[in-house]
């Protein structure tokens, strides 16, 4: 009898240590990654050109409602679909940005935080294995490339149109896994 109940609670303490909502980088380090990611975006906006004359005719619906589809999700939904928008953002951002006025060393520490975010978070995902992709996101983030990058040249003005897209998921993406650090 003992032996069952020390068994159970060796469990439990497995089970939780790997829980998404026990995970310690998320805990102690993904607020200060975060905060440093949204600070490189900004510092690109200090060095661009920031004239996008043709932002009405290049741009791309923001996915609202996968947002709210996903703030609906279990722990490990959210998680998953963070570390999507992340790996989406550094492919987006590892496209020829040589008409972008942003110091190439700002672009390699951006996208090393947004990497390590993402490897990490990743790493607090229980089934990793089994960890399902959004097909919707992965195409808004194809139809970003297409239709403001691609068409726009990868201009300077495209860039900065991307730098502010972008901005907005980090921003989102933060308050998800805010909500499962504020729901302890």
């Amino acid at each position: 009898m003992l032996n069952r109940i020390f068994f159970a609670c060796v469990f439990l303490g497995v089970f939780c240590a790997c829980s998404p909502l026990n995970c310690r980088w998320m805990d102690h380090k993904f607020r200060q990654y975060s905060k440093n990611s949204l600070d490189l975006l900004d510092m690109m906006a200090n060095n661009s050109t920031n004239s996008t004359e043709d932002e009405e005719q290049h741009t791309v619906a923001f996915p609202h409602h996968l947002y709210t589809q996903v703030s609906k999700a279990t722990a490990e939904g959210k998680l998953a679909f963070t570390v999507q928008i992340l790996k989406e953002v550094c492919a987006l951002f590892e496209e020829d940005d040589s008409s972008s006025s942003w110091q190439e060393i700002t672009v390699e520490h951006f996208l090393n935080v947004v990497n390590k975010q993402a490897d990490e978070l990743h790493s607090c995902i229980e089934t990793q294995g089994q960890m399902k992709k959004s097909t919707k996101l992965h195409m808004y983030f194809k139809r970003l490339s297409n239709e403001i990058l691609k068409k726009m040249g990868h201009s300077a003005e495209a860039w900065e149109l991307i730098r502010r897209e972008i901005k907005v998921h980090l921003l989102r993406a933060d308050q998800l896994v805010s909500s499962l650090l504020t729901s302890k």
